[in-house]
């Protein structure tokens, strides 16, 4: 009753109902993306991060058991 009573007022309204992203939106979202990706590259491949997980592995080894 409730997808009827929607088609009809939206009917009524001249109004179409947006369901979905247009492409300018999907472009602008696989940028972002894109961007972000590029971002968490550079963070995971730096020296910084690279010498943390070393140190952290190493320290795992060497765990007595």
């Amino acid at each position: 009753m409730r997808i009827i009573w929607f088609r009809v007022r939206t009917a009524l309204s001249g109004r179409r109902a947006d369901a979905g992203m247009s492409t300018s939106e999907y472009a602008m979202g696989t940028i972002a993306a894109c961007a972000f990706a590029a971002v968490l590259y550079k963070v995971v491949t730096s020296e910084v991060v690279a010498t943390a997980l070393q140190s952290t592995i190493g320290k795992a080894l060497d765990v007595p058991f």
